[in-house]
Parts: C-alpha cells; structure tokens; sequence
C-alpha cells in the first residue's frame, strides 16, 4: 500500500466525519446523553520503569449517544466519541540527548470518532486535529513535575520535532467471534497524517466485564479500556492481543533530520479489567517494537484507568 492511497484514503474518512458530524449538529443535540467516559493513562515509568521515547500519555473520551442499547446501531452518528489526547515522545537521556537518538515531541490533539455497526463489523472512524512541537509547551510541564520529584533536568530545547498542526484520520473495521467465555476480536486500521500506516492485529477477551459495552482503543498501547459498561457492568476480564503495522513515515521522526522509520512495528499487549458497579480498574502492559532505525531495543509501558462512579 502506498503513501498516496493510504493517506488519500484515510483524509476522504477523515473529512466525511466531520462532514457527517456538521450536518447533523441539529439531529445530534436532541434526545442524546453520555454513555459513558473513557480514560486511560499510558506510561512506561509504570512499565519498565524508565523514562524515554514513548514515555506518556493521557486520553480522555465522552461518548454521546442515544440510550445505549447493549450493541452498535447501523445508523452512522448515533454514538459518536470524542477524544482528547495529551502525549509526550522523548529521546532516552533528558538532559544530554544522545544526537542519534529520536526526537522530543508534544502533542495534543482533539477530535470526533463515530462507532457504528457495517454488516455485522464494528466499525470505527474519525479525525483528531493535531498539535505538536514546543508549542504545546509540555516540554515545559515535564520539566516542572520533573524539578518537585528532583528528578533528571530537561534541556531538549534544540532536539524537538519542528511545530506543526495536522489532521490525522483514523479508519479501525474489527469483529467479535464469540465463543464460552469470552471473544477473539480480529481488526484491520490505517492511520494518515502525523503518522502513515496500516495495521492488523487480534484482541482476546476472557471474561464476563465488556459484554454489550464498548472499548475504545489507546493509540499508544493498542489496549482497549471500557468507555461505555455493558449492561450488566459487573465483572472481571483478562485482555490480551498483538498486532503488526507497515508505516511509511511519521511527522515525529522527520526524514529531512535524517530519521528513518522501522517498515514494520508490532505490539504485544496483556491486561486486566475489574468492575464492580462502583469502580472500574484497569491495568495493562504493552511491549513495543523499535520505532525508529537505531533504536536500540523495544519498551514496555503500563496503562492504568481508575474509575468511579458518583
């Protein structure tokens, strides 16, 4: 698959949501309330323990809708999540970055996602505009939470990603095979914009929690986390998945710096979710394959969603 199909592809899901999005906007304000929230923090402090290239990030999701039904409905804007991303890419070493090593990028974003059923597949499509360099000025956050834990000083002034905004589509088609006890979840994704890519992986679920309910993906880890309970909320699920992605490139490790991105990436996720009507606790890990040609090994991250209802 190509740069210009991909991208051309996935540009034409991205404008048709929003499209869709702005033609409903007076259809959408009526009869519609949040089913649910999503969140999930992404760190590899809470993995491996350290503190470099995928390091963190934060994505919080309010899901409109009509009543929620236990299931998808056909009907293209019912259920419509929109998303809000704050991330952190940085090199190995804070304060004296290894010049081989990747660059160090914010980035903040926030879009519309629509979720709807297609013949029998889940399918997920939607647009995040995205903000990233100094100019989202989480370097500056980083290096104040940084000074009160007296942890390593940040001097990746002059060894950030270039500032830019990007529309980035997204585009997932997945389906649930269900058999005693839980699902095998089989999904294909392209991605274009800050990053340009497709992927196709499997999820597996191992228990009761999720049931008529609908997770959504962290773009990070790949894990999906409850953002609408199921009708039954209660519950306990073991999750554990991979998947593999062909990228052509990627704004975070600009060729014209001479970056050169791995052809291929794979992820190999595990996790557990636990309900019990009041509270919702997720805990997963993610190993990640190199992203970058020198990178010199994969990480690990942890994902954590703590939730409580009031």
């Amino acid at each position: 698959m190509g740069q210009f199909d991909m991208e051309k592809g996935i540009r034409l899901a991205a404008f048709t949501t929003f499209a869709i999005l702005s033609g409903m906007t007076p259809a959408l304000a009526q009869g519609r309330e949040t089913l649910g929230i999503g969140r999930v923090f992404t760190n590899d402090w809470i993995g491996d323990g350290s503190d470099r290239w995928r390091t963190g990030s934060y994505s919080f999701s309010i899901i409109r809708g009509e009543e929620w039904q236990g299931q998808l409905s056909p009907r293209v804007g019912d259920v419509v999540e929109y998303r809000f991303r704050g991330e952190i890419v940085a090199p190995g070493n804070l304060a004296n970055p290894n010049p081989a090593d990747r660059l160090y990028a914010g980035i903040l974003s926030a879009g519309a996602h629509l979720h709807f059923d297609w013949s029998g597949f889940d399918v997920s499509a939607g647009a995040d505009l995205v903000m990233i360099g100094e100019q989202t000025g989480l370097d500056s956050l980083q290096s104040n939470i940084h000074d009160v834990f007296s942890l390593s000083e940040l001097n990746v002034g002059n060894f950030q990603v270039d500032d830019g905004f990007f529309l980035h589509g997204t585009l997932e088609v997945a389906r649930d095979i269900y058999f005693a006890g839980g699902a095998i979840r089989p999904f294909v994704e392209l991605q274009a914009g800050v990053e340009n890519m497709a992927r196709t992986g499997v999820d597996v679920t191992l228990g009761s929690f999720g049931e008529g309910g609908l997770r959504v993906r962290d773009v990070v880890s790949g894990q999906r986390v409850a953002g609408v309970n199921g009708l039954d909320p209660s519950g306990f699920s073991f999750l554990f998945g991979g998947d593999v992605a062909y990228v052509d490139s990627s704004e975070l490790l600009p060729s014209d710096r001479g970056y050169e991105v791995e052809d291929v990436r794979y992820r190999l996720r595990l996790g557990a979710n636990y309900d019990t009507g009041a509270s919702n606790i997720f805990y997963g890990l993610t190993y990640l394959s190199e992203e970058f040609v020198g990178q010199p090994e994969g990480q690990v991250v942890g994902s954590l969603t703590l939730g409580w209802a009031f």
